[in-house]
């Protein structure tokens, strides 16, 4: 029996140069936890970030979609500030976090691997069900690893999988063998690559339960 899951909003900036995402990192560290804290539902925070691209992915989590959903006067607020010091736009999306596995390491993750995908011709269900059964166990082989997850969207058909790990080091020597399983998984789920990318894991306070 899984954990019921919970519920994210990522908003993606792009352009922002380095100043701007330092002053927007501690921003998040510094104020936005604090005032999310008290926000019924919240689940914690994540950041990624690109800083050669200037790319940065703020993610917040909360405990049911209805706690997402009531929490949104309060993150446009946050997001505008936050817009502001980066100086660009942001992209939202609502996903559902289909599944959650964390290494049994206290080693702090530190650099992750991002998937996004399309899931028009696939049985959502069934995708959860091959990376649960039989990706992960795969991913959470390669070195270094520290957590991995898998968020869908299916309003807009889009899925991202998420795998993080302890250095940048781990995420280059893992990246031959993280291909391979996206391989696998393409093939056995009829799903359609958007995107991939790298980020340094520059917020780390997402305290989303355990779902495997």
């Amino acid at each position: 029996m899984f954990a019921d899951p919970v519920f994210a909003r990522s908003s993606t900036f792009l352009g922002s140069d380095r100043d701007g995402l330092e002053r927007g990192i501690t921003y998040i560290e510094t104020e936005v936890m604090d005032v999310l804290s008290e926000v019924h539902g919240f689940v914690g925070l994540s950041m990624m970030v690109d800083r050669g691209l200037g790319e940065c992915i703020a993610t917040t989590a909360w405990a049911t979609v209805d706690a997402m959903r009531a929490s949104s006067d309060r993150i446009t607020a946050v997001r505008g500030r936050f817009g502001g010091m980066l100086q660009a736009p942001a992209k939202v999306q609502e996903w559902e976090v289909a599944v959650m596995h964390r290494a049994g390491t206290t080693a702090a993750e530190r650099w992750c691997r991002v998937i996004w995908l399309r899931t028009d011709h696939s049985d959502v269900d069934y995708c959860i069900d091959v990376y649960r059964g039989s990706l992960l166990p795969r991913v959470k082989e390669l070195p270094g690893f520290c957590s991995a997850s898998l968020m869908v969207d299916r309003v807009h058909n889009t899925a991202c999988a998420t795998a993080a790990f302890q250095s940048l080091e781990s995420l280059q020597v893992s990246r031959e063998e993280a291909w391979a399983i996206r391989d696998a998984g393409i093939r056995d789920t009829d799903v359609d690559i958007m995107d991939a990318a790298e980020y340094e894991l520059a917020v780390a306070h997402l305290r989303v339960p355990e779902t495997v």
